[in-house]
């Protein structure tokens, strides 16, 4: 489907400035829709003259009246000479008698959008409600409509949304989370019962309508200076007149408070239809127990980095007591096993090392192998001249299965380090060591490829008693569910180990 942007670059001509105001829009407009009870489209003047839908918006409070997806779709009949008439206009339009699709009873409203500079609209906005169910005149009711018509008439006027849009990233509350009318003065006018029930979990005990609503909030935070900023963040919406320039004039502003006993979030909009204030809407959210949660998983996530990077000092200090009993081993065969068994910790600690800074417990491999052949290579190869390449990319991993499997690249990496090369006449060694990597959505294949002078013959992987190969074997068919070949490189020249490892 195509995006907004798309339908906009393809079907106008409107400048960048005027396409990002009717993208921010949407990106608000669920807050109009939910005020209204009503389906919102957009519809914008195509280059060829033609009234083309562009984004539709269904009522979280209402039923909705067109099932089906309306974007993409032209307007003709009874419905274009509205729009044509609004694309002119700088004030809502309503329908006398209602449109009647099938067995239900539409009245639509068109909006004008206006643009800073534009002559006229540069899209309409269409509100359609259902009258075949009309809803009861509650307050609750009252206090959207009323809210939902200064808000389109600053649609009409393009004050709504605010340029700056939501620079936090935060979260923003429904209107049914809770719902705060306040006067052009700052009294609250109407609370939704969702609402009172933040307020009251937040500690306030009496009645909330005609109080000031932000000496109401302010006097509810924990923190001054959060407190302050609440008072004026809200003041800023009911009247800017009031506030000094700053961050929060005329801005939709959003923000999370925390109160004795809760954690909020609170959305203040401004009502300046035609530019003179009518108060503002607060939105409130509960999100107390989110809050908690969302502690807990970082509590939980700091505590296992924690251990990772405890297990990896643990690791380190085993690998330096081997490392000092072999320097202290006398027998030649003692001291490379040992020399062996450090190199192995070693890989299983730069691991958790890894871990110990990831957010989600997997692992990069690639900087994993870039950070152990290094090692690998001085440890095992001395003075000796030997180039170990890494081709292609290998990519993450989750833990259970990138713990292996880098100790399974190590002993492929070592072993081919120190039987794959062949010594020249001056008795030094010289080769390559190519690492390539084939991965796609089912799984990863890595080949080790050395230029040296190849497996013996009858060597069998199978019945091989080397410590390393049989490590290997076991970690790839049992631990990482996989493959294990080995044989000549395709040209000859060498030995080649594959690992293919499923995963999914």
């Amino acid at each position: 489907m195509s995006t907004l942007a798309d339908l906009l670059a393809e079907h106008t001509n409107l400048s960048d400035a005027a396409a990002g105001h009717l993208q921010r829009l949407v990106a608000e407009w669920q807050l109009l829709a939910d005020l209204s009870f009503a389906d919102l489209l957009m519809s914008v003047r195509t280059e060829n003259g033609d009234i083309l839908t562009v984004a539709q918006c269904r009522p979280n409070t209402a039923s909705t009246v067109f099932p089906n997806d309306e974007v993409g779709t032209v307007a003709y009949g009874r419905v274009s000479p509205q729009l044509e008439r609004a694309f002119a206009a700088d004030r809502v339009l309503r329908d006398e008698d209602p449109l009647w699709l099938g067995s239900v009873a539409i009245r639509r409203e068109a909006v004008p959008v206006g643009f800073p500079g534009a002559d006229g609209a540069i899209a309409v906005l269409t509100r359609a409600v259902d009258l075949t169910h009309p809803r009861l005149p509650s307050p609750l009711e009252l206090a959207y409509q009323d809210s939902a018509n200064d808000l389109c008439q600053m649609v009409a006027d393009g004050t709504f949304p605010q340029q700056e849009g939501n620079p936090r990233g935060l979260s923003t509350p429904r209107a049914g989370d809770g719902f705060v009318r306040a006067d052009e003065h700052g009294m609250v006018v109407y609370a939704s019962p969702n609402a009172l029930s933040a307020f009251h979990r937040m500690g306030w005990t009496t009645e909330l309508t005609h109080s000031r609503l932000s000496e109401v909030a302010a006097s509810l935070l924990t923190d001054r200076f959060e407190s302050d900023d609440l008072a004026t963040m809200i003041d800023s919406a009911v009247d800017a007149q009031t506030v000094p320039d700053g961050p929060y004039r005329d801005v939709g502003m959003r923000m999370e408070a925390d109160a004795r006993r809760a954690t909020v979030l609170i959305r203040a909009v401004p009502l300046r239809p035609r530019g003179v204030s009518t108060g503002a809407v607060v939105l409130i959210r509960d999100v107390t127990e989110v809050k908690r949660r969302d502690l807990a998983l970082i509590s939980k996530d700091a505590t296992i980095r924690e251990i990772h990077h405890r297990v990896k000092n643990n690791l380190q200090s085993v690998s330096a007591l081997l490392r000092l009993q072999a320097r202290r081993t006398g027998n030649p065969e003692a001291r490379g096993a040992l020399t062996e068994a450090v190199r192995r910790v070693a890989s299983i600690a730069l691991v958790h090392e890894l871990l110990s800074g990831s957010v989600d417990e997997e692992v990069d491999l690639d900087e994993v192998v870039d950070r152990l052949v290094p090692i690998l290579v001085d440890v095992a190869s001395g003075d000796a001249p030997v180039s170990v390449r890494h081709r292609d990319r290998l990519g993450v991993l989750s833990a259970e299965l990138a713990m292996p499997l880098v100790m399974v690249l190590t002993e492929l990496i070592q072993n081919a380090i120190e039987h794959g090369i062949d010594p020249t006449q001056d008795g030094q060694s010289t080769g390559g060591i190519e690492i390539i990597a084939d991965r796609d959505m089912r799984q990863l294949r890595i080949s080790v490829r050395d230029n040296g002078s190849g497996l013996p013959e009858g060597f069998d992987i199978g019945t091989s008693d080397r410590l390393g190969l049989q490590i290997v074997q076991t970690l790839v068919q049992i631990e990482l569910g996989g493959t294990l070949t080995m044989g000549p490189r395709p040209d000859g020249r060498g030995t080649e180990v594959t690992v293919v490892v499923p995963l999914r």
